[in-house]
């Protein structure tokens, strides 16, 4: 009898694991952007976008350079103290390397820094986990979207989204009304997929500059603080996992320098 293919046995040795070289490589590359550029910055960055990102990498790569990934890593090759820091002043940063942070590199005054990161700021759906912005309810009736009716094809999926439809004569009708979501909540994978179906955009896509380290003429500095942590703000739609297949890296890193792909390695900006 033919053996199922359907019962293959994949071996977890396999499975590309990040290896202590991979681990010197990123922090060199953490190092060497120190070497070259005379500030960096920790910045926080909420409801991460793959393509708007890589257009603002793209904007400013002939002065500055990105690198995002594990916090430990980063930490370790700034240093996390006094003793072992790359360069003097720079374990000051380590107590803002938490959550959902990235390190920015750049050659440009401070001014054209804040000019670009606040201006990185657009909407985009909501995912999974995220706070609903404002209350959403659907009226009993024929249901429309942003181009009109809704396709009958959508209706099977609506109701596995947990919306009272039904088709009647191939128009997709609510049976009564439906409080999709309320301001504050937090939405689940089917309050999500709902609004993306009504498009409806509550996540806010922006970044926040938290500190500054700035290199004077003997190649040591300080660190200024910026601004405060946003400690009420979760992960949701700002993991590495929900920005895009290049720069999926979970624990991982990624930096503008390299290469993109499969999120074991570095990207290009």
């Amino acid at each position: 009898m033919p053996k199922s293919k359907r019962n293959k046995v994949v071996s977890l040795t396999k499975v590309k694991k990040k290896d202590r070289q991979w681990k010197e490589g990123l922090l060199e590359k953490i190092r060497q952007s120190l070497d070259t550029y005379p500030t960096v910055y920790v910045f926080k960055y909420y409801n991460m976008r793959n393509e708007s990102f890589k257009q603002l990498r793209e904007d400013l790569k002939d002065s500055s350079r990105f690198v995002l990934g594990s916090t430990a890593l980063m930490q370790v090759a700034l240093g996390k103290s006094e003793a072992d820091e790359y360069k003097a002043g720079l374990s000051g940063l380590g107590e803002h390397i938490k959550g959902t942070v990235g390190l920015f590199f750049t050659k440009l005054p401070h001014e054209q820094v804040k000019e670009h990161f606040e201006a990185y700021v657009h909407e985009d759906y909501a995912r999974a986990g995220a706070k609903a912005a404002h209350d959403f309810s659907l009226t009993e009736g024929p249901l429309s979207g942003p181009m009109g009716p809704l396709p009958h094809t959508l209706e099977p999926q609506l109701r596995k989204f947990g919306l009272p439809t039904k088709l009647n004569k191939g128009v997709v009708e609510l049976l009564k009304d439906h409080t999709v979501c309320r301001e504050g909540q937090k939405l689940d994978a089917a309050q999500a997929g709902i609004l993306r179906v009504f498009d409806i955009k509550m996540a806010e896509c922006k970044l926040k500059l938290l500190a500054v380290w700035r290199s004077g003429e003997d190649g040591n500095g300080e660190v200024e603080q910026l601004s405060e942590d946003d400690e009420e703000y979760g992960g949701a739609g700002g993991e590495f996992d929900a920005i895009g297949d290049d720069l999926a890296m979970g624990s991982g890193g990624f930096s503008d320098d390299g290469q993109d792909g499969d999120g074991d390695g570095d990207g290009d900006g």
